[in-house]
């Protein structure tokens, strides 16, 4: 009972969030202006990176006066970040960084997308900076130095280089969109060299934020009337008043989200790795080689290495191979379970919003996992019928076969059982042409006993 009360509770909850799904933003009175707005919660991560481009596409297709990118993360991976920035300095739309609530930060990559927006702004008792770039696995950021320029505790020269490599390139990234936006370069270059943060009152005073205010409705009537360049030219911003549309994550980007979190990641990466190499030890153990395919994209996703339309085609191209499997591999259904939940996480990242994307739609998606379901269960319902089927074939089939006794015999004699002649073994007495039933078989010999009485007799 509980188990059903689970599965209808997770229904509704599916088609409540599809009813308001399907319900759209609240339509703006005429002439009001619209105001996007973008919530990034956490570390930036691909599953960010693909937020934040599909929310200013939505917001251009909206026609938007402003999106508002509100941040509160500790940092993240570069190329997800640059994506974001890439993103935001090529979009049409004018995008306002804000750092809130109050409490917030942008730190490290947070302060690359908030150099990069139209209009930088901080709410009271945030801080942002400490943008060093720091490697994934392992070693140190910038190596500290001694006031006689040597380096103390150094690491190998090899290191040292790449590290070096990585500042310079992050200082020269952060300078170029500080002075593209106007902003304070020789603070963002001592963001990047020596992991420097300020507060929102400093941040302020020292030309890195344009304004400080306490609340989205405050910020939107002091950026008003201010004049900004994106990509389609000069826009004046109208958001006094403005209706703010807020684009929340969906079911999508929170799956990705999930995945791109660095310590699910890292495990993703450890199973599928592991699964890998116990499947090649051992094989036809299958299911270590299924679990870790499948575990082994995700983390590949999740450390950036494969975009995610490439990671979505992989799992369901994977999932139709497994399931085309299952009917020559004795797998008993790790295949066939393992290939739907490949297609069901395929699908699900490749779903797709809005009239212009393209895409897999989530009706599609839920009829694969449907379809892929149904599939399973059918070879699971054919498999546990035939069991029930009576032996058709082998010795096994001799059990219980009816024959026909070629002598008179007692102990040891001859029977014909199958269009064949087999040796007999019965304790009791048989006559020529009696019909007799097989009750086990020792080698080439039969044990017999004389049939039931309602037995007919073959010609």
């Amino acid at each position: 009972m509980m188990l059903w009360r689970s599965c209808l509770s997770g229904v509704l909850a599916l088609l409540l969030a599809l009813a308001v799904q399907a319900a759209g933003p609240p339509a703006a009175a005429p002439g009001q202006p619209v105001v996007v707005q973008l919530t990034v919660d956490g570390a930036i991560s691909p599953a960010s990176a693909d937020y934040v481009v599909r929310g200013i596409d939505a917001a251009h297709r909206r026609g938007a006066q402003a999106l508002l990118l509100q941040l509160d993360t500790p940092g993240g991976l570069s190329s997800a970040m640059r994506d974001i920035v890439k993103a935001i300095l090529n979009s049409p739309v004018p995008v306002i960084g804000y750092v809130a609530p109050q409490g917030a930060r942008a730190a490290s990559a947070g302060t690359y997308i908030l150099y990069a927006s139209h209009v930088a702004a901080m709410a009271p008792a945030t801080n942002v900076g400490a943008a060093t770039p720091v490697p994934i696995i392992g070693g140190a950021s910038a190596p500290p130095r001694q006031a006689g320029g040597r380096t103390a505790d150094a690491p190998p020269p090899a290191q040292d280089i790449e590290m070096r490599k990585a500042t310079n390139d992050a200082v020269a990234y952060i300078r170029a969109l500080a002075e593209r936006r106007g902003r304070n370069a020789d603070w963002a270059e001592q963001a990047v060299r020596e992991a420097v943060s300020l507060s929102a009152e400093q941040a302020l005073k020292r030309r890195v934020i344009d304004l400080i205010a306490p609340g989205v409705p405050a910020l939107l009537a002091r950026v008003d009337g201010r004049s900004v360049q994106t990509a389609a030219g000069e826009r004046v911003l109208h958001t006094r008043g403005a209706l703010v549309q807020a684009i929340v994550p969906d079911a999508r980007s929170r799956f990705l989200g999930v995945i791109a979190n660095p310590s699910v990641a890292l495990i993703l990466l450890l199973m599928g790795l592991g699964g890998l190499v116990l499947e090649g030890t051992h094989p036809g153990a299958i299911l270590p080689g299924v679990v870790g395919a499948i575990s082994l994209l995700l983390a590949l996703y999740a450390f950036q290495l494969l975009p995610v339309d490439f990671v979505g085609l992989g799992l369901v191209l994977l999932g139709a191979v497994l399931i085309v499997s299952e009917a020559f591999v004795p797998a008993y259904g790790v295949l066939a379970t393992g290939g739907v939940v490949a297609l069901v996480v395929g699908s699900v990242v490749l779903l797709r919003d809005g009239p212009a994307a393209y895409g897999v739609a989530l009706p599609v998606a839920a009829g694969i996992g449907l379809a892929g379901a149904g599939a399973l269960a059918g070879i699971v319902w054919l498999a546990a019928r035939s069991r029930r089927q009576p032996v058709v074939s082998g010795s096994e089939e001799l059990i219980g076969a009816t024959g026909v006794a070629l002598a008179d015999f007692q102990g040891r004699g001859l029977v014909h059982v199958h269009g064949e002649r087999w040796q007999a073994q019965s304790a009791a007495a048989l006559r020529q042409g009696q019909l007799v039933t097989v009750t086990a078989r020792q080698g080439l010999v039969l044990r017999v006993r004389a049939a039931a009485p309602d037995k007919e007799s073959t010609p």
